[in-house]
Order: C-alpha cells, then sequence, then structure tokens
C-alpha cells in the first residue's frame, strides 16, 4: 500500500538553546514534527503560509531544509534517509532517542499546538506526549489506516484533536469512525501548472525518438535501492520492442542521480537513450508520453499532467508474505486508483519479479491496445477535478489558526 510507517535519522542533533516558545511574547507556539522528506514537503507549505500571516508566530520543528527556508526554527534536522514499511531495530531505538530530547524539550518550551506531519509510527509516541501536557494536536496528512492496521483508530481517537486529510475519502472514512477530520486538498495541486514555463523546460529534454518514456523509480533508499534493477531492464527490454523509444529517468536531487548511475554500472551499466534529470520531475511528466511509476505520491504528479502510467511497488518479499499482505485493507495502493474507487492505471503491487518484462509488457499494452491510453487519460482527469480549486496549506493554516486561538489580522 502507500502507507507509510516511520520516517527517517536525525541529520544532526542540535536542541535549540535559543528563548522558550514563550519569550516571543504571548502568542502561542506551534511544533512541527516531520520524519521524512514528504512530510517535510508537506509541512514547509502550511509553515510558510502562517509565516506570512503572522511574520512572528513562533514555529518549531524537528524537519528539513524545506521547513526551515519556509520560517520555522529547525530544533533537529530530520528527513535525509526515510524508511518504507516496517523499522528496524536501529530505527526504533534512534527514534526512543530523539522522542527523549523532544520530551526534554517540552518541558522547557511551552507549545499550543503540535503538528505531526504523516509518519504515525515515528509520531504517535510524540503525540502521546504533547497530549498529556494538554497541547492540541492536529495530525496533517491522515494516518493512512484507511489502507492496514485499522485498529489504530483508538489510538488516533486518543492522540488527535483534529485529522487534516489529503484525500477526498478519508473525511468521511474517519469521520464516522469518532475522528474529528477534515478534507484540505492535496499540496500538489495547491497552485496550476504553468504550462509555458513547463514546456520550456521539457524542451530541453531529449526531442528525437518515440515514444518518450519517464522511469520514476521512488525517492527513499530503499525503492531506489530494488527499482533500479528492474526499471533498467524494462528499459532494455522495450528498445528490442520499440527501438526509437528514448527515456528520462526523473531524480529527485542530483545526488540521487550520481548514485543511481554509479549503482547501474554493476547492473550492466547505463543503457544508451536513457538520461536522467535531477530535481525537475513535472517537466520530465511533461516530457514523456508515457510513465513507469513506483506507486507513492509521484502518482499524483502524473496525473495532473493526465500522462498514462504503469505504476508499481517492490516490498520486502519476507515481510510482504509474513506481515503486510495479512494487515493491507485496501483494494487498490496506487493514489489515482484510491481516489477513483477503480483501477484506472495498471498497479504490478507486489511486484516480485526479479526482472522488468512484465513492467515491459504493460507499457507495450497501454501504448497498443486501443483506447488503454486515452480512456486512462480521461480517468485521470476526473481524478484531478476532485482535487483542483483548494489550497490545502491555507486550510491547513486555518485550522491550526482556530486550534491555537490565533487572531488573523483583518
Amino acid at each position: 500500500s502507500e502507507a507509510r510507517a516511520v520516517g527517517s535519522a536525525v541529520e544532526t542533533v542540535q536542541v535549540s538553546e535559543g528563548p522558550p516558545a514563550a519569550a516571543a511574547g504571548s502568542r502561542p507556539a506551534l511544533l512541527f514534527t516531520a520524519f521524512e522528506p514528504s512530510g517535510d514537503d508537506h509541512a514547509a507549505a502550511v509553515v510558510a503560509e502562517l509565516r506570512r500571516r503572522h511574520p512572528d508566530l513562533p514555529i518549531y520543528g524537528w524537519g528539513g531544509p524545506k521547513m526551515e527556508r519556509a520560517g520555522a526554527t529547525i530544533i533537529e534536522r530530520t528527513g535525509h534517509d526515510a524508511v518504507m514499511g516496517m523499522p528496524g531495530l536501529a530505527k526504533i531505538l534512534e527514534h526512543k532517542r530523539i522522542n527523549g530530547r523532544i520530551r526534554r524539550w517540552l518541558d522547557q518550551n511551552p507549545v499550543a499546538v503540535h503538528i505531526p506531519v504523516d509518519s504515525p509510527a515515528a509520531n504517535f509516541p510524540i503525540c502521546k506526549m504533547t497530549k498529556a501536557r494538554g497541547i492540541r494536536v492536529v495530525h496533517l496528512v491522515a494516518p493512512q489506516i484507511w489502507a492496514w492496521g485499522p485498529w489504530r483508530i483508538k489510538k488516533l481517537r486518543r492522540l488527535t484533536d483534529l485529522v487534516l486529510c489529503l484525500l477526498p475519502f478519508e473525511e468521511a472514512w474517519f469521520l464516522t469512525r469518532g475522528v474529528r477530520a477534515k478534507f484540505i486538498g492535496h499540496p500538489l495541486f495547491d497552485h496550476p501548472l504553468d504550462e509555458a514555463d513547463l514546456d520550456r523546460r521539457a524542451a530541453a529534454l531529449p526531442r528525437e525518438g518515440t515514444p518518450k518514456l519517464a522511469l520514476m523509480p521512488g525517492s527513499r533508499p530503499a525503492e531506489l535501492s530494488s527499482s533500479l534493477p528492474v526499471l533498467l531492464d524494462a528499459f532494455r527490454r522495450l528498445q528490442q520492442i520499440t527501438p526509437g523509444i528514448r527515456g528520462v529517468v526523473a531524480a529527485t536531487k542530483p545526488e540521487v542521480a550520481a548514485a543511481l548511475r554509479a549503482r547501474a554500472e554493476s547492473l550492466g551499466g547505463w543503457p544508451e537513450g536513457l538520461e536522467v534529470l535531477a530535481g525537475d520531475t513535472d517537466a520530465v511528466v511533461r516530457w514523456c508520453d508515457y510513465a513507469l511509476v513506483v506507486s507513492g505520491t509521484v502518482t499524483l504528479q502524473v496525473a495532473k499532467q493526465r500522462r498514462p502510467m504503469v505504476t508499481f511497488y517492490r516490498p520486502n518479499r519476507l515481510m510482504y508474505l509474513a506481515v503486510i499482505r495479512w494487515i493491507v485493507s485496501t483494494p487498490h495502493f496506487t493514489l489515482p486508483n484510491l481516489i477513483a474507487e477503480k483501477r484506472i492505471v495498471p498497479e504490478l503491487i507486489p511486484y516480485f519479479d526479479r526482472d522488468g518484462e512484465e513492467l515491459a509488457m504493460a507499457i507495450v499494452r497501454l501504448m497498443r491496445q486501443p483506447g488503454a491510453a486515452e480512456d486512462q487519460r480521461e480517468e485521470l482527469g476526473k481524478v484531478v477535478k476532485r482535487l483542483e480549486g483548494r489550497s490545502a496549506a491555507a486550510a491547513a493554516a486555518d485550522a491550526i489558526e482556530e486550534l491555537a486561538g490565533i487572531q488573523r489580522a483583518r
């Protein structure tokens, strides 16, 4: 499923020695806790909106560089090696140490509202601490209890005052189970795409060759490690079937792009006709005719531009067979399918094949089966319409202001 169990390590451990939250005056302080890059993204947009409205509002965070640039005072840097699935012993012990430092910080810094961002396994123990201190808790990004581990609803009910939902179906799901929830929209759709700018950026990518295939290997180290071998193999197989094909790998940042190329040396080398672009997924989506995607939030970026895609995910086989398949409760895994409440995007999940043959064949079917690509584009358009026209950051800021008792200047 799309569910995420725990976040990442702390990059630098440096508890703030600055003034306590109360020192900023009578204004209530806010605390964001985010433990993976996507959480840093989601939190940063809300921090920026709150900072725009309230330049002097004390906002603290366990988070990443985007939150810091948005205006939060970062107590510890997190999110640089987020993991997917069940955490190992080292990760559990690390988060226990983090929690101890957060506990000590809370003892010295009054906070009005705690905003945990995604990563429920990492955030629930912190929520327990903040609730025990009478701090309001607003979950930014609903824990995906509807996807796996539904028994956790009782814990969530105890550890939240409000859940802010990014997906349309989540609000009703939580409300019917006694959890206060609000659909705020998805941050990816807060701003319309700049079509002219996208065209300019996409024009810098290879113009010759057809079809054009985007390869999205994921963002977490474990995802990259498991997805790259089958993606490269799928691309080589597609070259044999359609010799004119060109591909671009969308890497999250330059370091990831370099690591992917280095890893490819042990996987038969980097294929001819395949390039890599770092830090501009939207341009890669704009450029492509089809996309082969590791299932995750990026599927909504692809959907936003109505590009036909095939999705897959390669979990740890032993973990999947022993645990995950027994606790997953959703009939679909990929976000567009979950929102549409039907399978509009092919999803090969779990994908245990050692090579990329099935991935390649799924792309061939999408290219050659009459109406397949056009039908998917039409259905993706319907999904996008359910997400457009909102501002998730503004709605989240409204909710946090209300719970914190913050009055906005008129």
